[in-house]
């Protein structure tokens, strides 16, 4: 790297010292880095130096780093380098302005900071320069970067919709699957020969009910079970592993409202799956010998029988013209209900809607909801503090500073300018990371309607909606079940939100409560 160069041959000659330049080169993803737009970057900027007469002092290459300031680890060192070398460095030299920042606020700022610096910014690409042409041309350029991101984020994300709404994954592979080369032949992803089997046979052994999420972990990384990088699965990221809807076939993607089957081979079965997220949500505890939930039978399992405690079982009969669905208990020496369908579902629809929330605790719903949305914003409302409060720091710090250059006269002028270039540089960096720390919205008090409209209209809920959400909503209103005798429904508990059902039901039955158990319901 020249710093100076002797111009002319002849004795006597003048030493002349180049201006020198500094080149920035970055690109966004690694196939970028592995597709030589790095070295393309590079061979154009020394050759605009050359053909401008800059001596290139320094190259700064970022590979492959997050398009956010605060990662870019190299622009950090490059700010920092110009500032240490101050008076020498004379030009930042980019392949493109798109390359220097993806929003027309952060190029500002850091341009601001290098003329703080006495260096201009150039483009190898583009025709910009320090007149008043000149800068309209970069101000120009910068927010048509902008632009042309924010367009191409939206076409990204458009495109990535669509493709999940015909059953193809537009993200990367879960394990157990690979990218299929061969795309017009079958779909964009397809099972990894080496794991696919191992991942099949860790939801098999999970579903058994027989082993812990950590034992079935051991085994199957003992069979040879690694991420990509070759490295041991952690705890979490196989519990993750167990959640994600994908191995049985499904798309599952909440924020765009998207559910749906998928193209991809599932590596286990729906049954399989289900299995094992009941397990994981603690609503399987023990293996059951015959499948708990049938989609014509809600309740089967869930309600069990009053007299002998038993979980009621369910299955279609046959009569002379037609079938008939019954529950009943499976207790052969019990038998206490064996009723229809139609009537047990009845009897539970009417048993939920005596159910109405406490009014105290309807009067902190809302309340719950802020906490917990509060908790999720702690973190990004910290970042946020934290960068107004370090800038707020820098600020006095500078203003210090300043006092004791110019009014006390502690300091001389070399260190003054030294530490104001430093300190000013601080806070170019600080109003970039404040820029970044947006603070997530959302309409709280439209979720909390919809939470209280739940709570408050759950019989017609339970009838309308689909089998997973019926299962989900007796769980949660009555999670250790109900029980059902002689016509009647009764429950050892329901959910604290709701008041207790002897309000209602023990003046007009006068009937005393059993120990635990809430007075029955009657229609």
């Amino acid at each position: 790297m020249a710093r100076s160069t002797k111009v002319g041959s002849s004795k006597g000659a003048t030493l002349l010292t180049r201006l020198l330049a500094v080149i920035y080169c970055r690109v966004s993803t690694k196939d970028q880095v592995r597709n030589l737009s790095l070295s393309t970057q590079q061979k154009v900027c020394i050759e605009y130096c050359q053909h401008h007469h800059y001596g290139v002092d320094k190259i700064f290459i970022e590979q492959g780093e997050s398009a956010k300031t605060a990662n870019r680890t190299e622009l950090i060192k490059l700010l920092a380098y110009c500032r240490e070398n101050k008076g020498k460095i004379h030009a930042v030299v980019v392949h493109s302005l798109s390359r220097f920042a993806r929003e027309s606020y952060d190029h500002h700022v850091l341009r601001a900071q290098l003329a703080r610096l006495g260096i201009t910014l150039r483009s190898a690409t583009e025709q910009i320069d320090d007149s008043s042409s000149g800068k309209l041309t970069e101000n120009i350029i910068a927010a048509m970067a902008q632009f042309e991101n924010n367009v191409r984020s939206e076409r990204t994300v458009a495109g990535m919709k669509a493709r999940l709404e015909r059953g193809d994954w537009t993200f990367p592979p879960a394990l157990g699957y690979m990218k299929n080369g061969d795309v017009k032949n079958g779909t964009n992803v397809v099972p990894d020969p080496n794991r696919a089997s191992l991942v099949q046979q860790a939801f098999e052994l999970y579903a058994t009910g027989l082993y812990s999420k950590q034992q079935v972990l051991e085994s199957v990384t003992r069979l040879g079970l690694t991420t990509r990088s070759g490295k041991r699965l952690s705890s979490q990221s196989f519990g993750q592993l167990l959640r994600r809807k994908i191995y049985a076939g499904l798309i599952e993607v909440p924020h765009w409202s998207i559910s749906r089957p998928s193209n991809i081979i599932p590596l286990v079965s729906m049954e399989v799956f289900q299995r094992v997220q009941a397990l994981l949500d603690g609503k399987r505890p023990t293996l059951a010998p015959r499948q708990q939930v049938h989609p014509d039978f809600p309740l089967r399992r869930f309600a069990t029988c009053g007299r002998c405690n038993r979980p009621l079982t369910a299955s279609w009969s046959k009569g002379r013209n037609r079938r008939y669905a019954y529950y009943r208990c499976q207790n052969r020496a019990c038998k206490a209900v064996h009723v229809r369908r139609e009537e047990l579902e009845r009897l539970f629809v009417g048993f939920l809607s005596q159910l109405r929330p406490k009014h105290e605790y309807l009067r902190l719903f809302g309340e719950v909801v802020n906490d917990q949305w509060k908790q999720k914003q702690a973190q990004a409302i910290a970042l946020h503090n934290a960068a107004q409060n370090r800038l707020k720091s820098l600020g006095e710090r500078k203003q210090r500073l300043v006092e004791a250059f110019l009014y006390e006269k502690v300091i001389d002028k070399r260190t003054y300018d030294e530490q104001s270039d430093k300190l000013t540089e601080e806070i170019a960096l600080g109003e970039l990371e404040e820029h970044d720390a947006r603070i997530e919205e959302l309409d709280v008090e439209t979720a909390i309607n919809f939470g209280q409209f739940v709570l408050l209209n759950a019989a017609r809920l339970w009838t309308e909606v689909p089998l997973e959400q019926k299962l989900r909503l007796q769980q949660v209103l009555f999670p250790r079940g109900v029980q059902f005798e002689n016509g009647s429904y009764r429950t050892a508990e329901t959910s604290l939100i709701f008041c207790d059902l002897a309000a209602d039901n023990a003046e007009s039955q006068d009937v005393v409560a059993l120990a635990g158990i809430e007075p029955a319901f009657r229609p």
